[in-house]
């Protein structure tokens, strides 16, 4: 009898669940029915889609590359949960993920242009930085940056402080545990924190178009390309939403398959 209600009560649960999974799933789907093979093949071929292609494949690995050298030791602070500076970069770190992207982007034009603080220094040395493909990278990474940081951060606090303890007393200084010890041991995360900020770069959206426009070879990201084809020719737009979709579910299994190994990897160490 109890197996018998356990089963209906799971199954109730499912059928309430469907019409979230289809409010979902419908609009995906009809994205992808919408592609004709045809015009798919030359949408895909067309200059406008393949500059935005290559600027957003070169801007994000970009991005990537730039969080790990500045959010890595950003990483190792917020770890040290006992200081009084990682809990307020605590904060500081994920208000980029609640903040409206209209508003980071304004929030960086105001800073980095002309009158900015930041933009009034480099203008005196003849750079600008607004409308530039330096302006999408500083988007894409003020708002993905958060999610590399975070995952980073998860792994380091993983380690035990009697490891790190150990090698102290061994000799090892602070950059030799960072180096040889939380970073091995760290890995997963790390490339966990790497790929969801890179998916998250790719789709950036709101903040690109008002800090650096949507020039076409210069600014206009695959995302950006999509919002000018909306208007002007919709088969590039579907064409590069569904090379998005693609690429986002890629990211999600790979992403979930690394976890994943973490938690086996972590299973495995607690049965010795």
């Amino acid at each position: 009898m109890k197996s018998i209600t356990k089963k209906k009560r799971s199954g109730l649960w499912q059928i309430l669940s469907y019409p979230f999974l289809l409010f979902i799933f419908l609009p995906i789907i009809q994205l992808i029915f919408k592609v004709v093979p045809e015009n798919f093949i030359e949408s895909i071929q067309s200059r406008m889609v393949i500059q935005a292609i290559e600027l957003s494949l070169k801007t994000t690995l970009i991005t990537v590359v730039a969080t790990v050298i500045f959010g890595t030791p950003v990483a190792y602070l917020l770890h040290h949960r006992n200081l009084k500076l990682a809990k307020f970069a605590d904060t500081l770190v994920d208000l980029p993920t609640v903040l409206p992207p209209a508003v980071a982007g304004l929030a960086l034009l105001m800073t980095f242009g002309r009158m900015g603080w930041i933009g009034k220094i480099l203008n005196l040395g003849g750079i600008q930085i607004p409308f530039t493909t330096a302006a999408v990278v500083l988007a894409q990474m003020f708002i993905a940056a958060p999610y590399y940081i975070r995952s980073t951060t998860m792994g380091f606090a993983s380690i035990g402080c009697e490891i790190k303890r150990a090698a102290a007393l061994d000799g090892a200084s602070r950059w030799q545990v960072f180096r040889y010890i939380m970073v091995p041991m760290s890995w997963i995360s790390i490339i966990n924190g790497c790929i969801l900020t890179w998916a998250r770069a790719l789709g950036e959206f709101g903040a690109t178009i008002l800090f650096a426009g949507n020039l076409s070879g210069k600014t206009q990201t695959m995302p950006l390309a999509i919002y000018l084809g909306f208007e002007v020719n919709m088969q590039s737009a579907i064409t590069l939403s569904v090379l998005l979709i693609g690429i986002s579910i890629i990211v999600l299994v790979v992403a979930k398959r690394v976890l994943n190994q973490n938690h086996l990897e972590e299973e495995d160490d607690t049965e010795y």
